[in-house]
């Protein structure tokens, strides 16, 4: 163990309190749920679970990689926004176990990675062998232990997932309501900012949905993922190798795996690519991170809704401001018209009706305020006609 670095045992106390973790920091969960914090470099890892740099290389928290679950030949390489792990047949490895989203799902593969017959075996002597026998009966009821660590790590990101879709939500249809109520620089920033954190959470969203929906259709990169079947086959009297001594502190957990050994030897030669208990896992959560997804684009609907109203009342001012520019526009030529008759009548000109102007001047003003009306008359209704304004 000494060239896979320095090895410190887990304190999930110490881990609460520290805030920062070193970006080498991993911590290493077995079959029985201990957990043992690594500070090692990527080779003593590589080295650990037999994977190539390539696949280390997505687990990077410094590299922007999407989504991925790969199946290697002795690991489960998992990268789910925060949760980046490796499966194996018998220890998870999880990077950044002091981060504040990581240590929940710590604290979860400690309570479930334990099989069930070592959980009850710590309720008494008196109950230890009818514990034995319940585990008997149900040994075909229990998943594998790298499917119970995927299924932490799914309902986790799952969950997490959900978790912010419902806080967006909660922010989002008060703050498009009031938008709508009134229009102003304050609501319309905020929705902005709104749009924009449902905008990326939608992309994080469909990554993972993506990634499961890749992984479903293709029954090969399922099969590639049961660990403890190819472990088992190879391990099998067919194959001519010995049981692998998965968790040698434990009797019951070496039995359990005899019994594995001896069942996948019967089933290693037609079933190997039978991957309908992964299947229904994967589609369970499938199902979910669908639904998460289904929510933000009702949210995203629900914008561009509010967005088609305010573009309508939007329009709607326009078109008023264009009404009154017309009025004006109208009322400024009908009165130039009287200033061209002030024109005339300021010139300088002899004319003989000068001598009389009066009365001449008296009917020319009422002649003009009856062009000047008709003509503005004339204008809107002709507008009015046309469409431009409404009756």
């Amino acid at each position: 163990m000494a060239r896979d670095g320095h090895i410190v045992p887990a304190d999930p106390q110490a881990a609460l309190k520290k805030k920062t973790a070193v970006s080498r920091s991993w911590i290493l969960l077995d079959c029985t749920g201990e957990g043992t914090i690594l500070d090692v470099d990527k080779y003593a890892i590589m080295h650990r679970v037999q994977i190539h740099a390539r696949d280390l290389r997505i687990l990077d928290p410094l590299l922007s990689y999407p989504s991925t679950i790969l199946g290697r030949e002795k690991a489960i390489v998992l990268n789910l926004e925060h949760i980046k792990a490796i499966i194996t047949a018998d220890e998870v490895l999880l990077r950044d176990p002091l981060d504040d989203n990581v240590i929940p799902i710590v604290e979860e593969l400690r309570r479930r990675l334990p099989p069930s017959n070592l959980i009850h075996q710590g309720q008494g002597d008196g109950k230890e062998h009818l514990s034995g026998q319940n585990d008997e009966a149900g040994e075909e009821d229990e998943s594998p232990f790298e499917f119970r660590a995927l299924e932490v790590a799914l309902e986790a990101i799952c969950s997490f997932l959900g978790a912010r879709t419902t806080e967006l939500e909660t922010a989002a249809y008060p703050a498009l309501d009031e938008l709508t109520s009134k229009i102003s620089s304050r609501n319309l920033d905020r929705v902005r900012k709104l749009k924009s954190a449902m905008t990326r959470l939608t992309a994080r969203v469909q990554k993972v949905r993506d990634e499961l929906e890749q992984l479903l259709d293709d029954d090969d990169d399922m099969a590639d993922l049961y660990l403890s079947r190819k472990l088992a086959g190879a391990s099998s009297p067919v194959s001519g190798y010995g049981v692998p001594n998965w968790c040698p502190a434990s009797p019951t957990i070496g039995s359990k795996i005899s019994r594995a050994s001896r069942a996948s030897a019967a089933t290693i030669r037609g079933d190997e690519n039978d991957v309908e208990e992964l299947e229904m896992l994967l589609e369970a959560y499938f199902m979910q991170i669908d639904g998460t997804l289904n929510k933000l684009t009702t949210l995203r609907e629900y914008i561009d809704d509010t967005e088609d109203y305010i573009n309508i009342q939007l329009d709607n001012h326009r078109n008023q401001l264009i009404q009154l520019e017309l009025f004006l526009s109208s009322g400024t030529v009908c009165l130039s018209i009287y200033s061209l008759v002030a024109g005339i009548f300021g010139m300088n000109i002899p004319y003989t009706w000068n001598d009389d102007h009066g009365y001449v001047f008296k009917w020319v003003v009422i002649l003009t305020g009856i062009v000047c009306i008709s003509l503005f008359v004339l204008i809107i209704s002709y507008a009015r006609h046309k469409g431009l304004i409404g009756s």
